[in-house]
């Protein structure tokens, strides 16, 4: 079986980068990514049967394994949403099937993206997991343009067995993913604001 090219690269080089750069006593303290999860939300899933089917098949394209769909854990009255209707759907991505989408990710879809200048630095939950949100589904080469019915976004989340932002990020950008750098943010923000 083959191993996929991120996970080499993960054992081979991005793990004694981190054991070096933070002096881990065991390679057991090393940071790894333990899983990936994406997630579309669909307003209209209640009314618009064929929008989550059509949300589902386009997730599984892109990540080859079947999608769940996420029910909505409480009554909202102002969007007319009860318990238990469907609100979109998610996929987890673990060990193998997690790199090969990491690396399809970094070297496919986000160079494709528009006006893309790399992800945000601020994007860290403070335990040391990375998410960020993908505006258009049709940045992934699996995605026929002409048979998306409507453009939606969805977000990516990852979780590493890292405790530390600062330790986080420095897995990430070993691994490749073009998060920027922190000075380069403020640069960034500055120009936009």
């Amino acid at each position: 079986m083959n191993v996929p090219n991120y996970k080499k690269k993960y054992l081979d080089e991005v793990r004694p980068h981190l054991m070096k750069k933070f002096e881990f006593s065991s390679i057991m303290q090393v940071p790894k990514i333990e899983k990936i999860t994406l997630n579309i939300g669909i307003g209209d899933a209640k009314d618009n049967k064929k929008a989550l089917q059509s949300a589902l098949d386009e997730l599984m394209l892109i990540t080859g394994q079947k999608p769940v769909v996420t029910t909505a854990k409480k009554d909202i009255s102002n969007f007319k949403v009860r318990r238990g209707f469907p609100v979109g759907c998610k996929v987890t991505l673990r060990k193998d099937f997690m790199y090969e989408f990491l690396e399809r990710l970094c070297a496919v879809a986000l160079p494709r993206t528009r006006d893309f200048r790399g992800l945000s630095f601020k994007s860290f939950d403070g335990m040391g997991n990375y998410s960020f949100g993908i505006k258009e589904q049709v940045v992934f080469a699996e995605i026929d343009y002409d048979k998306v019915d409507s453009i939606r976004g969805m977000d990516v989340i990852i979780t590493t067995s890292s405790r530390n932002d600062d330790v986080c990020y420095e897995l990430l950008r070993a691994m490749g993913l073009p998060i920027r750098e922190k000075n380069v943010v403020n640069n960034i923000e500055e120009q936009d604001g």
